[in-house]
C-alpha cells in the first residue's frame, strides 16, 4: 500500500472521466480554466494565445511516444529552463515517473477507441509531504499553433506539457513557476530529498580521499533511485549557454543517466594503465553541445575501445545528447552538484528518514510563543520550535532538510513568495528531554545558510549523541507553516520537544517534584591507571543521579581521554548528588578507575573544575590517580537551563 493520496480541488479522476464519456464529451477543467488568469498573476501575454487540445495540434497525438527517456525536451516560447532540467532527470528513474504519471497507459491515447477518450488526465506530485493528485483537461496555451511552453522534439508527445499544466494549475498558474530552482521540481515530481553540493568547496579534484568518497555517495545514490544533476557556474547573464573549451554549457543543468566503477581487463589495463576507472554518464536535455574531451566518442579513450569493449563495460549510449566523463573530469568540470535522494522506502526496515510538520506561531506568553527569530534575536531565539534527535554511532552523514510553506498562491495580493529561514543546530546533553532555554554549554554543532529559497538545507557528520535543531524566520514575530526532514542510514528518532519543565503529576508530588536543574559537562579524564606499561585503557564515563545514568561512548586505548559529554538532571534536593564514574571498558569485566562526588548546589560556581578521582564512598573517599575537568550549572529556575 503506497502513502495517503490527498485530492486536489477534491477532483476525482476516474469519476469525472466516466461522466464525461457517459455524455460523450471531453472534460473542460473549471478550476483551471483556458484563460489569461491560468497563465498569468497581473499581466497579458502579447500575441493571441488559443487553448488546443494536441489532437488539434499534431495528427496521432501520445502521451509517450517509445521510451520517455529517449526525445529531447525544448521550453518553448515562455518556458522555463528548470523545469526542461527536471523532466529530463525525472525520466532517468522508472520508479519516480511511473508515480508521477500513474496508470499511463490506461491515460494514453488509443485511436482504436477514441469514444473512450475523455481529454482528462491526472499526475501526482508531492506537495510539502503529502502526495497530491492533481486532474487537468487537455487544453493547452499556443500561439499561431505553437505550444507556447515546453514541448518534445517528437511533435505528437505530450506528456510533458501536460505534466507542466498540472504542475502549474497546484501552484496557481503557469507564471508561479518562475523562480523555482530544478531541484524545487524535482522533489515536488518525486518526493526526494535534495542536497546541494559545492564542487569547488569540496576540492574534489586536489584531495583524493573526498573524491572517492563522493563517488561512493553518488553511486549509492543513483543505485537506490535518487537523481543527480549538476551545471557550470556562469558569472553573468551573458555567459549563460556559452561552451566551454570542452563543449559544456555554462549555466545549463545536465542530468547523470549512469554511474558505473569499472574493473579493467589485462588488455585494457595495459592501454589506460589503471585496474579500474570511475565513470558517469551525464545528459543535456537540449541533446546538443556534448563533452569533448577523454571519454567523449571523438575522444582517443573512446576509440581504443572496441564495441565489444564498451557493451562489456557497460560503456553504452542510448540517447542523443549522452555521454561518458571521468569522475577526475567531472569534479574539475562542473562547480554544482544536486543530489535528489531517494527516500520513500525503508531499507531492510530501518527508517532513513524522519519528517514532521511544524509552525511558526505568535502569542502573547513568552512560553507559548514559537516565533523567536533567528539566532541574533539572543532573547527571543530559542522561542522557536525545537526538535531533538539521536544519533547512535559516530561518523554518519545526516542531511537535514527545511522548507517553508509554499506562499505563490499569495503572489496575487502582493505577498512574498518565500520568507528568510535557516536553522541551528546544537549538540545537547544526553538524556535532555525538555525545551533548552539559554545555552550555557551547548555545542553549535551547524548552521544553514539564511535565504528567501524555498527551502534550506544543512549536510554534516556528527558524533554519537543529541543534537536539537531549531528551525527560525529570520525576523521574529511572524507565522507560517513549515516542513522538517532528516535523513540519516540510521534511525535518528525526530521528535519535537514541547514541554519546558517536568509535568506536575500525582506520582512526581508523591517522590518530590524537582526543585533544582542541574547541567554537567565532563570534559576529560586525564592521567588514569594503567596497572602495567602495555596495558590497554579502553575509558568510559557513568554519570548518575539517584536512579538515572548516563554513559558516554568508550575512548579508545588512552589515559587521556577527551569526552565533552553533557548530561541535564531534575533533582528534588541538592542531597542527591551527582556521581562522575570512570571505567575501563574490558572484554569480559570492566574496571572501576575512580569517581567524583558532586553536590551541584545553585550557589556554586559555575567555571571550569578539576578534582582528582577517588575510590566509591564518597567525597572524603581515598584518591586514586587521574583526574577529571567538568563544569557544572546548577539553578532553582526550572526553566534556565
Amino acid at each position: 500500500m503506497g502513502p495517503p493520496l490527498k485530492l486536489f480541488k477534491n477532483q476525482k479522476y476516474q469519476e469525472l472521466k466516466q461522466e464525461c464519456i457517459k455524455d460523450g464529451r471531453l472534460f473542460c477543467d473549471p478550476t483551471f480554466l483556458p484563460e489569461n488568469d491560468s497563465l498569468f498573476y497581473n499581466r497579458l501575454l502579447p500575441g493571441k494565445v488559443v487553448w488546443k487540445r494536441p489532437q488539434d495540434i499534431c495528427d496521432d497525438p501520445r502521451l509517450i511516444v517509445g521510451n520517455i527517456s529517449n526525445h529531447q525536451l525544448i521550453q518553448g516560447r515562455l518556458g522555463h529552463k528548470p523545469m526542461v532540467s527536471a523532466f529530463s532527470c525525472l525520466a532517468v528513474q522508472e520508479s519516480h515517473w511511473t508515480k508521477t504519471i500513474p496508470n499511463h497507459k490506461e491515460q494514453e491515447w488509443d485511436p482504436r477507441k477514441l469514444d473512450k477518450y475523455a481529454g482528462i488526465f491526472r499526475f501526482r506530485f508531492w506537495h510539502f509531504g503529502e502526495w497530491t493528485e492533481v486532474v487537468i483537461d487537455d487544453l493547452l496555451p499556443t500561439i499561431n499553433g505553437d505550444l507556447v511552453f515546453s514541448f518534445s522534439t517528437s511533435m505528437n508527445e505530450f506528456w510533458n506539457a501536460l505534466l507542466e499544466k498540472a504542475y502549474a494549475k497546484l501552484l496557481g498558474c503557469y507564471e508561479a513557476l518562475d523562480g523555482l530552482t530544478t531541484t524545487d521540481i524535482i522533489v515536488d515530481f518525486t518526493g526526494t530529498l535534495a542536497e546541494t553540493v559545492d564542487m569547488q568547496k569540496g576540492r574534489y579534484t586536489e584531495l583524493v580521499e573526498e573524491k572517492y568518497k563522493l563517488f561512493g555517495e553518488l553511486y549509492k545514490t543513483f543505485t537506490k533511485g535518487g537523481l543527480i544533476c549538476c551545471s557550470i557556474e556562469s558569472p553573468n547573464q551573458e555567459e549563460q549557454e556559452v561552451e566551454t573549451d570542452w563543449g559544456l554549457l555554462k549555466g545549463h543543468t545536465y542530468t547523470m543517466t549512469d554511474i558505473r566503477k569499472i574493473r579493467l581487463g589485462e588488455r585494457l589495463v595495459e592501454v589506460f594503465s589503471t585496474e579500474k576507472l570511475y565513470m558517469v554518464r551525464l545528459r543535456n536535455p537540449l541533446g546538443r553541445q556534448e563533452w569533448s574531451g577523454p571519454w567523449s566518442e571523438i575522444s582517443e579513450e573512446w576509440q581504443q575501445l572496441t564495441a565489444a569493449d564498451r557493451k562489456n563495460l557497460g560503456l553504452v549510449m542510448s540517447d542523443d545528447g549522452e555521454f561518458w566523463m571521468s569522475l577526475e573530469d567531472f569534479c574539475r568540470n562542473f562547480h554544482e552538484l544536486n543530489v535528489c535522494r531517494n527516500v520513500s522506502n525503508p531499507i531492510f526496515g530501518r527508517k532513513e528518514l524522519e519528517s514532521v510538520v511544524g509552525c511558526w506561531t505568535v502569542d502573547d506568553d513568552p512560553l507559548m510563543n514559537r516565533s523567536g527569530g533567528c539566532y541574533n534575536n539572543r532573547d527571543t531565539f530559542l522561542q522557536n520550535p525545537q526538535y531533538i534527535f539521536t544519533v547512535p554511532e559516530d561518523g554518519h552523514k545526516v542531511i537535514m532538510s527545511l522548507q517553508q510553506k509554499d506562499l505563490r498562491t499569495y503572489r496575487r495580493m502582493g505577498r512574498p513568495d518565500n520568507y528568510i529561514i535557516g536553522f541551528e543546530l546544537f549538540k545537547v546533553e544526553m538524556n535532555r528531554r525538555f525545551r533548552l532555554h539559554h545555552l550555557y554549554i551547548q555545542e553549535r554543532a551547524g548552521t544553514s545558510t539564511y535565504i528567501d529559497t524555498r527551502t534550506v538545507f544543512l549536510s554534516k557528520y556528527l558524533k554519537k549523541g543529541n543534537y536539537v535543531l531549531v528551525p527560525t524566520m529570520f525576523q521574529h514575530g511572524r507565522t507560517s507553516e513549515f516542513l522538517l526532514r532528516v535523513f540519516s542510514e540510521v534511525p535518528v528518532q525526530l521528535r519535537e520537544l514541547t514541554l519546558d519543565m517536568p509535568k506536575m503529576s500525582c506520582w512526581n508530588l508523591a517522590r518530590g517534584y524537582p526543585k533544582v536543574v542541574t547541567q554537567i559537562t565532563v570534559h576529560s579524564a586525564e592521567g588514569l591507571e594503567k596497572k602495567y606499561a602495555n596495558e590497554t585503557v579502553n575509558p568510559y564515563l557513568v554519570i548518575k543521579c539517584g536512579k538515572e545514568e548516563v554513559r558516554s561512548p568508550v575512548q579508545k586505548n588512552t589515559v587521556h581521554a577527551i569526552f565533552d559529554t553533557q548530561a541535564i538532571f531534575y533533582r528534588r534536593t541538592t542531597d542527591i548528588p551527582i556521581i562522575v564514574q570512570v571505567w575501563n571498558s574490558r572484554k569480559f569485566c570492566d574496571q572501576f578507575l575512580g569517581q567524583v562526588t558532586l553536590d551541584a548546589d545553585p550557589s556554586d560556581c559555575r567555571d571550569l573544575k578539576s578534582l582528582y578521582l577517588r575510590k566509591k564512598g564518597g567525597p572524603t573517599a581515598k584518591v586514586k590517580q587521574g583526574h577529571i575537568s567538568f563544569k557544572v550549572i546548577s539553578s532553582d529556575d526550572l526553566t534556565e537551563l
